[in-house]
This record gives structure tokens, sequence and C-alpha cells, in this order.
């Protein structure tokens, strides 16, 4: 499909990348069985032609991440299990090369095809480049290429990771020492949100697309009077969060201008939050206290018996008793942690966690987010 990696990279990065891609291939090749092997496609930012180019005084870098998802044949879970770890270990050895982290999922067609719509599989199927295989292997994938059937809880999840980015930033923000990588950390995790936050109200109203940039001329249309008149600002937020994924640079602002933009980032991330789960949930929420008190199931897209033996492998035979699904907590304490910090002995609850400090809860929260993003 996509023929490039970028939309206005130099030649030598195109043919870096598409060099990885084939030793991609071939490392691949030499862990699974030809037999087992059904296709591999590179999705992500620069399977779609919009990955990042990184100017340096050295030329051109990629910055994103190859996000590569093999095809076998037989059952995902043994698949999986077989190969995770080989494939885990190809790609640590690929990227030091490639200069960027070089990732696999393991998939299969069958699963692809039976399961529900969701925004990963929207991104992954209507716009990805082949490395082996070609666009019938996605045939019976129709459903998800309909951006339109993307349930709203895909946007609640969205807003949940990049939320999740603006906690972690505001701990960055607070440690005592603050160096360039915690600059450029939070940096990065400002731009996410700020790219996030309009890809939310487009994704809601049921107009997501895979390109950023469309997203950003559909956003530009969007209407935000009524009840969404405060989030006219999402508009230049988004603008910068679409150059930034494209065009991205790394942070050297202050800890106070950052701070700054972190603080009206955060209050603006508030706002969507309350108003996304009103609408998803048909609870009306107006602090982040309702939503964190609430007794609503969060996660209602569960079932119930799933939930069980979830939280009985996460956390042990006292978790058998809940019937919500653990990424609940995590909605809850987030709520709390980064808009309702007055409030952080009922966040230290829902972590299950000892830790009392705003340090410690947050690495509670980003151990639980890690297995349940």
């Amino acid at each position: 499909m996509s023929q490039r990696f970028t939309i206005d990279g130099s030649d030598a990065l195109e043919a870096h990348l598409a060099a990885t891609c084939e030793k991609v291939l071939a490392g691949i090749k030499s862990l699974v069985p030809a037999a087992k092997l059904e296709g591999i496609a590179l999705g992500g930012g620069y399977g779609r032609g919009e990955g990042g180019v990184l100017k340096t005084p050295s030329g051109y870098q990629p910055y994103n991440d190859l996000e590569f998802f093999i095809f076998l044949r037989g059952s995902a879970i043994l698949a999986e299990r077989k190969f995770r770890h080989p494939l885990h270990e190809l790609g640590e050895s690929l990227s030091p090369e490639a200069g960027l982290e070089v990732e696999f999922k393991v998939l299969t067609l069958k699963k692809l095809r039976r399961s529900a719509p969701s925004m990963f599989y929207y991104d992954l199927v209507t716009r990805h480049r082949w490395t082996l295989g070609n666009e019938s292997l996605f045939t019976g994938c129709e459903q998800h290429q309909n951006a339109a059937k993307i349930p709203l809880h895909e946007a609640t999840r969205l807003l949940f990771n990049r939320c999740s980015g603006l906690l972690y930033s505001l701990e960055r923000l607070r440690q005592r020492d603050f160096g360039e990588a915690e600059a450029d950390f939070v940096g990065r995790n400002l731009a996410k949100a700020q790219l996030a936050f309009g890809d939310v109200l487009i994704a809601a109203d049921g107009q997501y697309h895979w390109s950023c940039r469309e997203r950003h001329a559909r956003l530009a249309k969007f209407d935000f009077n009524g009840d969404l008149a405060w989030a006219k600002s999402l508009l230049a937020h988004h603008e910068t969060g679409v150059e930034f994924k494209l065009h991205p640079t790394r942070s050297t602002e202050s800890r106070e201008n950052l701070a700054i933009r972190h603080a009206e980032l955060s209050r603006l991330g508030k706002q969507l939050w309350l108003w996304l789960e009103s609408k998803r949930l048909g609870i009306n929420f107006d602090t982040p206290c309702d939503y964190a008190f609430s007794d609503a199931n969060l996660c209602p897209e569960t079932s119930l018996w799933r939930n069980r033996l979830v939280n009985l492998r996460a956390f042990g035979a006292g978790g058998l008793a809940c019937g919500r699904y653990p990424r609940e907590r995590l909605f809850r304490a987030l709520a709390l942690l980064l808009w309702e910090q007055n409030k952080l002995v009922r966040a230290k609850a829902e972590l299950r966690t000892d830790a009392s400090d705003f340090a410690g809860l947050v690495a509670a929260y980003a151990q639980l987010w890690k297995r349940f993003n």
C-alpha cells in the first residue's frame, strides 16, 4: 500500500528503512518455519507513510518505533508463547543498527477476522506496508475498515493512555533533578497529548481516520458549539501534535515552561475526560471525584466471567471476587493522581499498594498500567 515510509524524509532515510525491513524479513524467516508464516505487515506511522523524521546535524534520522505484525498459522496463543521471546531478542539485536526500536506482535488472520472493531485493528487493516504478503490476506477483515464502527470505549482508551503520559510527566516535573532526558520525555508526552485530544473528539464522532493529516482536516470542520465550546483550543494543539508526529524534535525547554504547558493540557484533559466519560457511560460527571468515587461499571464492555479470571491472575485468590475489569482501577486512580491529588488515599486503595507518597503511587500505577493499558 504505502510506498514511502515518511512524507518528506530523505532518500537516504527511506533506503535505510527499506534495508531494515529486509533484515527484519530475513530474521523472521530464520526463526519461523515457512509453513507457519502467512504474512508480515509493517504498521504504525512508517507503515502508513507518516513516520517521524528527526532532523539532526548529521542528517535525517528515524524517530518512531518500527511495529511489525507477524501473521502465523494455527493457534494464536501457542504461536505467541513459542515465538514471543525469540522475536523479542531479534528486535533487540536489530534496533541499534536501525536507530530505533524494532517491535513485533504475533497475530493470526483467523483471530483478526473474527475480532470486533477497534482503533488498533482499524489502523492496521486500513493502512500498512507488506513486508511479506499482499492485500488478499485481509479478505474477511472488512469490519475493521469502517471508522464509524469503532466503539466509544476505544476513544476512552486512547485518552487514558495519553493522560497517563501526562501523569508520568507530572512525576518527572516534580523530581529533584531535571535534565535533558526529563525535558525530552515531558516534551514528547505533551505533544502526544496534543495530538490525541483532537483525535479523541474525531473518534467519538465516528470520523476517525488512519492519517493524522486527514484527522486534522476533519477536526478543522468540527462543530465546537454547545457543550464543546471549551474545546476550540484543541484545534491549535492538534496542529502542533501533527507537526511533532511528522517532524519530531528533542525538547530542551526549561522545567518551568514545560510545567506551564503541562498545566494547560492537564486542564483540557480533565474537561475532555469528563465530557467523554459522561457521553460513553450515560452518567453526568462534573468533577474527577464524581468519576473516581462513582459506583458505575467503568468498563461495561467486558464480561463478568472474564473479569474474574483476569483479576485472579493479576491479584491472586483475593481478586476472584471482583467482577470488574482491572483497567477500571486505573481509570479511577488516574482521575485522582492527575487532577485530585488531595484524594490519594483512595488512589492507594485502587492500586492496592503500600506506597503513600506521590512518586510511589505513580510507580505502582505504572506497573499496573503496563499490564492493562
